[in-house]
C-alpha cells in the first residue's frame, strides 16, 4: 500500500471511530465488480456532515457507486479526481421554496439556470436539479402556468446543452409545508405541459410515501417522466433497512423493469456509528 492510501485510510478511521481494514486495489475492483449493474447507485453529499466530500468520494469509489448527489460546480473537480461524476447538480436555484411558480423570481432564475447548465454541460454532466417553490394562497393551476412560463425560459438552452432539469417532488405534510409540487398529479400535468425530453421529474421515494403512499404502481404509470430517484427510510428519513415501512427490493425490481437507465441516490440519514457501513448495506438492499 502507498502511503497516502495509508494516510487516507488512517484518517477515514477516525472520522468513523472504527478501524477500517486496509484494501489493495484488487479488493476494490473486486467489491465494485460484485454489483450487478442494474442500478446506477449515487449517494447524496449532505446526508453525510462528518465527512469531508473528498472522503464520502473514496468511500463511494471503493463501494462502487457512480457519483455523488447534490453537489454545486465547485465541487465537480473533486469528484473527477475520484472517477465520479455529479449524478445531480444543484446551486441554481434561489430556494426551494421561492422558485418557478411565482413569476417575481423567473428573471433570477434564467440568469442563474442558464449559467449552470453551462457549467454541467461543459464538466460532461447531465442533471441539474430545480423547485417548484411553495404555494403562499397560489391554486394549482396558477403554479401550473407559471412553472411552465419559467421553466420554458430555459429549456431550449437546456436542450442545446444536453442538460437535463429535473423538479424534485416533496412531501408537504410533514418536511415541506406548502410546498407545491408534492403529487405525483401534479407533476406528471407539468411535464405534459412543457413537452420537453430534457425536463422530468426527481420522484423522491421518502417523501412520496409520506403524501400519497401506493409508490410501485405510481412508478409503473409514471416511469417515462421520471428522471432520477431519491431513497430513504420511511419513517424518520433513516437507513432503508427493515426497521422501516418500505419494501426497497421490490421497488428496485419495479424501477428495473420500467427500462431505467438514470442513477437511484441513497438520501438517508445514516444513524449508526459508521454510516460508511450504513450506505454499504442500503446500496446492497438496493442493488437487484
Amino acid at each position: 500500500m502507498k502511503r497516502r492510501d495509508a494516510i487516507k485510510q488512517t484518517a477515514l478511521a477516525s472520522a468513523y471511530g472504527v478501524l477500517l481494514p486496509f484494501k489493495s486495489q484488487k479488493e476494490i475492483l473486486e467489491k465494485k465488480n460484485m454489483l450487478k449493474g442494474n442500478i446506477n447507485h449515487s449517494v447524496c453529499d449532505w446526508c453525510y456532515p462528518s465527512l469531508s466530500l473528498e472522503e464520502l468520494c473514496i468511500e463511494a469509489k471503493r463501494i462502487g457507486l457512480v457519483g455523488i448527489d447534490l453537489v454545486k460546480p465547485k465541487d465537480f473537480p473533486i469528484l473527477k479526481k475520484y472517477g465520479l461524476i455529479s449524478t445531480m447538480t444543484e446551486g441554481a436555484e434561489i430556494t426551494q421554496k421561492e422558485s418557478f411558480n411565482d413569476p417575481a423570481y423567473h428573471i433570477r432564475l434564467k440568469d442563474r439556470y442558464l449559467q449552470h447548465i453551462d457549467y454541467v454541460s461543459k464538466a460532461g454532466f447531465k442533471n441539474l436539479i430545480c423547485f417548484s417553490g411553495n404555494r403562499k394562497g397560489m391554486d394549482d393551476e396558477t403554479g401550473l402556468n407559471n412553472c411552465v412560463t419559467g421553466l420554458k425560459n430555459i429549456l431550449s438552452y437546456a436542450e442545446k446543452k444536453g442538460v437535463v432539469i429535473l423538479m424534485e417532488l416533496f412531501n408537504s405534510k410533514i418536511d415541506h409545508p406548502d410546498y407545491m409540487c408534492d403529487n405525483t398529479n401534479w407533476a406528471v400535468e407539468l411535464c405534459k405541459r412543457i413537452g420537453s425530453p430534457n425536463f422530468k421529474l426527481l420522484y423522491d421515494i421518502y417523501h412520496m410515501q409520506i403524501e400519497e403512499g401506493d409508490i410501485i404502481r405510481t412508478i409503473n404509470e409514471n416511469h417515462s417522466y421520471i428522471g432520477h430517484y431519491h431513497t430513504a427510510g420511511v419513517p424518520g428519513r433513516n437507513e432503508i433497512n427493515s426497521s422501516q415501512e418500505l419494501n426497497y427490493p421490490a421497488i428496485m425490481k419495479a424501477i428495473v423493469k420500467t427500462g431505467y437507465s438514470g442513477f437511484v441516490a441513497q438520501e438517508f440519514r445514516p444513524t449508526k456509528n459508521n454510516p460508511i457501513k450504513s450506505l454499504e448495506e442500503a446500496i446492497d438492499i438496493c442493488d437487484v
